[in-house]
Parts: structure tokens; C-alpha cells; sequence
């Protein structure tokens, strides 16, 4: 991305943003965030190479979910205005991490998380290792990524690119089947019809969570899905549908 790209990047979004953009520390890791209307936190963790204006803000799911709630919706490391470390060891779980961090900076205690493709890994990977923190979840473009199913060969090398650094990392965010089956949380998935994804992740979840429901946006892929009137509407079904009365500690 040249310099000329990311003045008019950065024009761009601050023209569309919600008013709430701000960084904090995560760890020494600055990461960028955005905070839009009032009520039940939603949590939006976007996808690979994407960041919180790109899968969220352009679609309008930013807007329309901020009509009932409270919308925060992180660029996560490596993506968009956040740090972008560049060691594999700075990626996986510590994604998982960074949403935590941001909760407690926040002060929210438990919230409804949605996530889209490497959002959905780390919103599932979130749910067996926080579940206290999450009330709901949707799982978009993504289902079931357990150990040595994602990534590629040719991303096996190191090198000092935070993308690269980030995928290998993913290997971190796997669960296994064990972990998927105890998870009590209501979650679900949606997903396009035309994605590859679903043959490789969410057919193996409807196998050990037959109980998951599988939303099918028709005529999307796995890129262009976030576009979709239908994926919006779907989310913002879900989560509206869930209950804004916390169970007693």
C-alpha cells in the first residue's frame, strides 16, 4: 500500500466512521478500535487481510447493529490502523487475547461477538477459552477450524510480513472436537452458498453440533458475503434475538 493509497484510505474512513475511533495498549500491541450507539455490547472481529471499516463499516452492519446497541468493532493486530508485529509468536491466541483486553479497557464484562472468517476463528476460540465473556456468538464465513486444516505450504517459511506471521499463527486459534461439543454458548453460522469454506469447516461442525444452525446467504461467496442484505439482516436477528438480561454470577 503506497502512501498516496493511505491518505485517501484514511480520508475515506474518517468521512464514513463512527465518532468513536480510538487505540489502546494491548500488551505493548497498539490496537484500533471503534465504538458506535448504546445498549448490549456486540463485539466485530473482522476477517483476514480486512479490518473493522472494511467488513464492517462498508456493508453498513456498523450502523445498523448500532441502532440497539453498543457496536465495538476492532482492527486486529497486524490489519488495518493497529501494530502489525511481525513474529509468528505475536499472533494466535494473543488475538484472542487482544478482544479480552479490549473488554476489560471497555469495562464490559460479557458481550455478543461476531466474527467473520479469521474472526469466527478467534470468536470460537474465544468461547472455549472465555466463555464467561460471551453471551452469543455468529460464526460468518467460518465453522469448525480444528489443528492442521488451514494453512497453506506455501505460508510454511518465515518471513518478516504480519500477514504471513498472522496465518501461521492461526494454528493457534484450532479447537478440537472435545472443546466445540462443551461449548454451552448459543452460537450459530452464516455462511454463503458459493464459499469453499463450508465443505472444509462448517460440514465437519454440523456433524458434532448437528444442533448449530446454519444460516445459507444464496448467491454469496466467501468475499463477497459481507455485502449481502441477507447476511446483514441475519446478524442482526441473532443478536437482537438474544436476551440483554445477564444469569446472576
Amino acid at each position: 500500500m503506497n502512501k498516496l493509497f493511505q491518505i485517501w484510505f484514511a480520508f475515506i474512513w474518517l468521512a464514513i466512521s463512527p465518532a468513536g475511533a480510538a487505540d489502546f495498549d494491548s500488551a505493548g500491541v497498539k490496537i484500533h478500535y471503534v465504538v458506535a450507539g448504546k445498549g448490549d455490547p456486540v463485539i466485530l472481529i473482522h476477517g483476514l487481510m480486512a479490518s473493522a471499516e472494511i467488513n464492517w463499516g462498508w456493508p453498513g452492519i456498523i450502523n445498523e447493529l448500532a441502532q440497539n446497541h453498543q457496536v465495538v468493532a476492532l482492527d486486529c493486530r497486524g490489519h488495518g490502523w493497529s501494530d502489525k508485529p511481525v513474529s509468528d509468536g505475536q499472533y494466535g491466541v494473543k488475538m484472542v487475547d487482544d478482544v479480552v483486553r479490549l473488554m476489560d479497557h471497555l469495562n464490559i464484562k460479557k458481550a455478543k461477538v461476531v466474527g467473520y472468517s479469521m474472526g469466527g476463528m478467534i470468536a470460537m476460540k474465544l468461547m472455549v477459552l472465555h466463555p464467561e465473556r460471551v453471551r452469543s456468538a455468529v460464526l460468518g464465513g467460518m465453522g469448525w477450524m480444528k489443528d492442521g486444516n488451514l494453512v497453506p505450504a506455501s505460508y510454511t517459511n518465515a518471513s518478516q510480513n504480519a500477514i504471513e506471521a498472522c496465518i501461521r499463527g492461526f494454528k493457534g486459534l484450532a479447537v478440537s472436537a472435545e472443546e466445540v461439543r462443551k461449548i454451552k454458548i448459543p452460537f450459530i453460522v452464516i455462511i454463503g452458498d458459493r464459499d469453499p469454506l463450508r465443505l472444509v469447516f462448517v460440514e465437519p461442525l454440523q456433524q458434532i453440533r448437528p444442533d448449530v444452525r446454519v444460516e445459507i446467504i444464496e448467491g454469496a461467496g466467501h468475499l463477497n458475503c459481507i455485502f449481502q442484505p441477507a447476511f446483514k439482516a441475519d446478524i442482526k436477528k441473532f443478536v437482537d434475538g438474544q436476551s440483554t438480561k445477564l444469569p446472576p454470577e
